[in-house]
């Protein structure tokens, strides 16, 4: 039996999917950090430092859209290329955990 399809991504520019890499990029780095979730301060320390450098390419692929032209976000579909590429999910380690007791 075959895994479920997922849906397609929408049409980006080239730019747009960039942007959506990053940023997506940017969210597991800060997954990775979150205090509330980490394990340990290596691994925290490894994901701060390449987050530097994801930061960089975010600020260079909106630099790159803002320079094409590309003044506008489409949210509604940017947002639908996150879903597909998992993102909410990758979003979620970035907030706390649910409250557990104890």
């Amino acid at each position: 039996m075959w895994p479920p399809q997922l849906p397609p991504l929408p049409a980006l520019t080239r730019a747009e999917g960039e942007l959506v890499d990053r940023y997506l990029e940017v969210l597991d780095l800060l997954g990775r950090i979150n205090p509330a979730r980490a394990h340990d301060t290596y691994a925290g320390l490894r994901a701060a430092q390449a987050l530097v450098v994801a930061a960089t390419g975010l600020r260079e692929a909106l630099t790159l859209m803002h320079e094409r032209g590309e003044r506008e976000v489409h949210t509604g579909t940017l947002a639908r290329a996150m879903l597909v590429l998992d993102g909410e999910r990758r979003a979620a380690r970035v907030t706390m955990p649910p409250n557990t007791p104890g």
